[in-house]
């Protein structure tokens, strides 16, 4: 059984990576998958998301003699990284706590 990742939090995996760093989209799939189970087919509708919530913006790099597309996070990204950030946090001490048969009342 596989866990399924949620769009918020899938969201919050990309914001993270591009935190350190501009992306474009196969290199991000791939640093996204070295950690996740990610495909690229699910990663660029992710990017449009995000796009279009105003948390990454795009430009276009040369690179052999096409563009190349790098994503870039936004002010409006960081803030929202760090609203998903705390809620992950909260999240996953509550998931923890239960996993791990611990009862906090």
């Amino acid at each position: 059984m596989a866990i399924q990742i949620s769009s918020e939090l899938l969201d919050g995996c990309v914001l993270a990576c591009l935190k350190d760093q501009d992306y474009y989209g196969y290199a991000l799939t791939q640093r996204l998958q070295a950690a996740i189970k990610v495909s690229e087919s699910t990663l660029y509708p992710v990017l449009r998301r995000l796009k279009k919530n105003g948390w990454v913006t795009t430009y276009d790099q040369p690179y052999q003699g096409r563009n190349r597309r790098y994503y870039q996070i936004s002010s409006a990204g960081l803030t929202q990284l760090a609203t998903i950030q705390a809620e992950w946090q909260t999240y996953y001490l509550a998931i923890n706590q239960l996993l791990q048969g611990e009862d906090h009342r």
